[in-house]
């Protein structure tokens, strides 16, 4: 009996790689696994409603198209329930696809899907809103907001809008329980990661594990502009936690007790909250993803060219 499986595309996501997905997957998908419908988005978290109506249906798998944001309203759909997530990454960074190694390369990632090997792995609770790689407050979360809205998309965007705001953001102090043991810290920014990265292989928390139960809480203090390039090679080369100006602490619970900068990075998302008090959960393997086998991993490959994209736009800043 075949599966029944539903991709969930979201058109105006990332860099234009979903206009192609339709022919692709009628090219490459396995008919003879799957019968598939496709759902297109119509406004913002559509697709929660999408995937919720999904687990209604009895589909066996939902399939993202698109960046992180659009990931994340499918896993609100399909958290606690026995549906399936796949992704066919089509955003900007794709970090949550980069941690799981699934392939950037459309045709790759139906390769993965049809060979429809799975892993549970943990989602977080952010007061009422459930994520599944990360979220953050400070100077990311800013940078989120104002990438958010912006009309390009890509790394080079990315990378301006940070070297725009660094010199002039005044870090901020922060008060939280971290698994019953309060602590004060003065941070650039904080990120509550679930998996190991923002996004474009910019991993900040190397040992960050999907499905070990933890957060990896990592506080950045702001360096000075001399070691900000340094740092930013570390992120690349997956040595951030190295790096004296970060520290890293692992927790079940966590609660940030003082928030008031209004803005939270949500999985890539620069998002408006008024909010006092962020609580921080933990949800131990509910979700189901479908992951790469080993020998079909995505490599991650392209430290050296974002190096020289770095190199080549603080360039073009100092000019």
């Amino acid at each position: 009996m075949k599966e029944k499986i539903l991709f969930i595309i979201n058109p105006v996501s990332g860099i234009g790689k979903q206009k192609t997905v339709e022919k692709n997957l009628e090219l490459l998908l396995n008919k003879d696994k799957f019968e598939y419908s496709i759902a297109y988005t119509q406004y913002a978290h559509h697709a929660t409603e999408i995937a919720r109506q999904a687990v209604e249906e009895k589909y066996n798998t939902v399939v993202a198209v698109g960046g992180d944001g659009s990931i994340n309203d499918c896993v609100r759909g399909l958290i606690n329930s026995d549906v399936k997530l796949g992704i066919i990454p089509a955003g900007s960074g794709n970090g949550l696809a980069r941690c799981l190694h699934i392939p950037l390369e459309t045709e790759k990632a139906i390769a993965v899907i049809n060979n429809n090997n799975h892993l549970n792995i943990d989602t977080v609770n952010l007061n009422d809103m459930p994520y599944a790689s990360v979220a953050g407050v400070g100077f990311d979360a800013l940078i989120a907001k104002e990438f958010t809205g912006n009309t390009t998309r890509g790394f080079q965007t990315y990378l301006r809008l940070v070297l725009k705001d660094y010199l002039n953001y005044i870090p901020k102090k922060y008060t939280m329980v971290i698994d019953g043991k309060e602590v004060e810290k003065e941070a650039l920014f904080i990120s509550f990661m679930n998996s190991n990265q923002f996004g474009y292989n910019a991993v900040i928390a190397p040992k960050a594990s999907l499905n070990d139960g933890l957060l990896d809480i990592v506080i950045v203090k702001k360096p000075p502009v001399v070691l900000a390039p340094l740092i930013v090679q570390m992120m690349f080369f997956h040595q951030m936690d190295k790096s004296p100006y970060v520290e890293t602490i692992r927790a079940k619970e966590v609660q940030l007790k003082n928030f008031s900068d209004g803005i939270l990075n949500l999985d890539g998302e620069g998002i408006s909250y008024q909010g006092n008090v962020l609580n921080f959960s933990v949800n131990p393997q509910n979700l189901n993803v479908i992951v790469p086998d080993e020998k079909n991993k995505q490599p991650f490959l392209s430290e050296l060219k974002i190096l020289e994209q770095i190199k080549k736009i603080i360039y073009e800043q100092q000019k």
